[in-house]
């Protein structure tokens, strides 16, 4: 059989085409894109779509699920209103304001925001952004699942334009006010569910003490959505057990100063990132990283990616978050010597400790981490 071209054939192949990307060029707005971004420092451009500035951020271990995007709303100005089929989770660097909602089956929320709040868009539901000072901007960054979805459904209309009705996911009135559920499941893994939570600083975390040396967290279930977000704590002195995951889980410094390092398994060198306030990182799928706080107070940092403790979007997942069932632990708080993917202080590379407690010294801060492995004897004051 012989197999002719027609002139569509003769037209240019089709293939490897990403959709989310071509969008965005569309949109107009400028792209950061690195290993760790200062989101203060971000450059951001009229974006029509939303009719106050913008930019969209890739940190280079999102994966090909997630995106950010940055909004700079100048004082006294809002957003234009807004409907989508991606979820996001929307966290304030700077500013105050309010949010409005509005639902298919004409309801209405609305929910005032400040410095260091946290909120989720219910899925679908029209929603535009107010910036209550008029001499101070807004900034807001928001962490999306649109990569995964606009790939999915390669159309911007659908994306954008369907009228389906997910007020379900909005939940109880007082989701709206910083009310909530606390669901007790096991340390690291407890939820808060919400849709607004007024400010990441001062709401309470619990004990997750296989993460090490007093760390405490608090998982979110945000809008009933299947973004994941959660913010951990590291009191002053210590830092976090090494550990690794899958793509997409973007890290923000709430609170304090410190820094993380990254690499691979059977990598040598390491990749270190400093953060403070508004910077974000994201490891790399299956990368190991480690968080150390160097500050005088105790530092926050705010994790959010696609799929979470209620809806796992992969198998690999459901093992990291929620364990291989029956008792087992997740896989991110199971030693690697055990089949997880944590790094246990007497396992971890010894230059690792070295790097931490010369920081720590530079700052005039004092180690707390003597009973969790020792310090060697030529960096001992």
């Amino acid at each position: 059989m012989n197999i002719s071209e027609t002139p569509q054939q003769e037209q240019t192949a089709r293939y490897g085409i990403d959709p989310y990307l071509d969008w965005l060029k569309g949109e107009g707005i400028p792209v950061t894109e690195d290993f760790g971004v200062d989101l203060f420092g971000v450059d951001t451009a009229p974006w029509p779509r939303y009719g106050v500035g913008g930019a969209a951020v890739h940190l280079k271990g999102r994966g090909d699920f997630a995106n950010m995007f940055v909004l700079d709303i100048a004082p006294g100005k809002s957003s234009l209103p807004q409907q989508h089929l991606y979820e996001e989770v929307i966290y304030v660097l700077e500013g105050h304001g309010s949010t409005q909602l509005e639902f298919a089956d004409g309801a209405r929320r609305s929910f005032e925001w400040g410095d260091r709040s946290l909120f989720a868009i219910p899925l679908n539901a029209k929603h535009r952004h107010f910036n209550g000072s008029g001499t101070e901007r807004a900034l807001l960054v928001s962490t999306t699942n649109l990569p995964m979805v606009l790939n999915l459904f390669h159309n911007e209309t659908f994306v954008f334009g369907c009228t389906f009705d997910f007020s379900g996911r909005a939940g109880r009135r007082e989701y709206f006010s910083g009310d909530g559920d606390l669901i007790t499941v096991r340390p690291g893994n407890h939820m808060w569910a919400t849709n607004f939570v007024p400010d990441l600083t001062a709401i309470e975390l619990k004990s997750w003490g296989d993460r090490g040396a007093g760390g405490t967290n608090i998982m979110f279930v945000l809008a009933d959505g299947t973004m994941h977000a959660h913010i951990s704590e590291m009191p002053v002195g210590t830092y976090k057990k090494a550990h690794r995951h899958g793509p997409s889980f973007h890290v923000m410094c709430v609170m304090g100063q410190g820094f993380s390092l990254l690499w691979y398994e059977r990598e040598r060198d390491f990749r270190r990132i400093d953060w403070k306030h508004g910077m974000v990182l994201v490891p790399a799928d299956r990368q190991f990283h480690q968080h150390f706080n160097t500050g005088p107070q105790p530092a926050r940092y705010l994790a959010t990616a696609v799929g979470g403790l209620r809806y796992p979007t992969t198998q690999a997942q459901r093992i990291s978050l929620l364990g291989a069932g029956g008792e087992d632990k997740p896989a991110v708080s199971k030693s690697v010597k055990e089949g997880g993917d944590q790094i246990e202080y007497e396992d971890q590379d010894p230059r690792i400790h070295r790097i931490w407690l010369e920081e720590m010294r530079k700052n005039g801060a004092v180690p707390k981490m003597e009973k969790f492995i020792p310090t060697p004897a030529d960096l001992k004051v």
